[in-house]
């Protein structure tokens, strides 16, 4: 019996439970970052809510390392705020990157480089080792 999630969703009841579920995950996510300190809050995320237990995302190691720390005082302020949470449990999740920009930076290679790079070429038989350092000396930028 395989229903697509569209059909689930169309049923009145199932979208009613779902759409309640993203309300609570909305609001644990302003609470949350209303109390986390400094920029911890920035670094993590509020991922899930089931059974008392919040489910929390930390970008790395040492953002979940301190707010497992804070555990107990996170879990008495939702608590206080109308969620009966009974503990966090905090898993490292770095958030997905689309696309990573970084600078190239161009180093030249010095002429004494160059100069033992080109020598070595020459001396090596026909083969890859030889045509990749043919390709990198025609490639390098050469400081001047």
């Amino acid at each position: 019996m395989n229903h697509n999630l569209n059909d689930f969703l169309n049923r009145e009841q199932a979208a009613g439970k779902v759409m309640a579920h993203a309300r609570l995950l909305l609001k644990l996510s302003r609470r949350f970052a209303a109390i986390a300190p400094g920029g911890l809050h920035k670094a993590a995320r509020v991922a899930n809510f089931k059974a008392g237990l919040l489910v929390i995302h930390a970008d790395n190691g040492a953002v979940a390392s301190k707010l497992r720390q804070m555990g107990l005082r996170i879990s008495r302020d939702m608590s206080q705020n109308g969620v009966e949470c009974s503990g966090i449990e905090v898993k490292v999740q770095p958030r997905p990157t689309l696309e990573r920009v970084s600078e190239v930076t161009l180093k030249p290679l010095s002429g004494k480089a160059v100069h033992t790079l080109r020598s070595t070429a020459e001396n090596l038989p026909q083969g890859k080792l030889r045509e990749a350092l043919d390709r990198l000396l025609a490639r390098a930028a050469t400081a001047e």
